[in-house]
């Protein structure tokens, strides 16, 4: 199986700048091509290198498009976890078909700490190729349709949603 891994930044692949004394999404792969370096069949492309406080329609345009016109049929997307629900959602409203997307994301960037990045990475790639067509999101060892497995910003994990009663 072909599988599409679209870079958008986020926390996920920041660094440090030690000039400017902060961290900053570049403009490359290098995490995720680092995190992804041990797994088969997967193939990684760049696409929007912002944090996702900083995404806004147009750049969820952007990717609809680019998940759209992508060939496979399974495309995990590496995002910021601030808005990651808004991008699932503009996915999700886009209808696209057969696709399985998968959203994933780090808390902590890979060049810090690489093991939450990398076993949520590794958890969206597995995950993958047993899903059903319909957008997704995995992180912190939960895998599940992106309404359901969403951040709890007081506790700074992702959990599973119960449903509204």
């Amino acid at each position: 199986m072909d599988i599409v891994v679209l870079n958008t930044g986020g926390t996920f692949n920041k660094r440090y700048d030690p000039v400017k004394g902060e961290l900053f999404v570049p403009y490359d792969n290098r995490a995720v091509e680092a995190a992804a370096a041990s797994m088969a069949g997967v193939r990684i492309e760049g696409l929007i290198y912002k944090d996702s406080l900083c995404m806004d329609d147009v750049d969820r345009a952007r990717l609809v498009e680019a998940i759209g016109a992508c060939r496979s049929e399974a495309v995990v997307v590496v995002h910021g976890t601030d808005t990651m629900h808004l991008s699932a959602k503009a996915v999700a409203k886009a209808a696209l078909g057969s696709k399985r997307v998968v959203f994933t994301g780090a808390m902590v960037p890979f060049f810090i700490d690489p093991v939450e990045a990398t076993a949520n990475l590794a958890l969206a790639l597995g995950a993958i190729r047993c899903l059903d067509p319909g957008v997704y999101v995995a992180m912190h060892g939960l895998v599940g349709p992106y309404e359901k497995v969403v951040k709890n910003r007081t506790a700074g994990r992702f959990e599973w949603k119960e449903a509204s009663k």
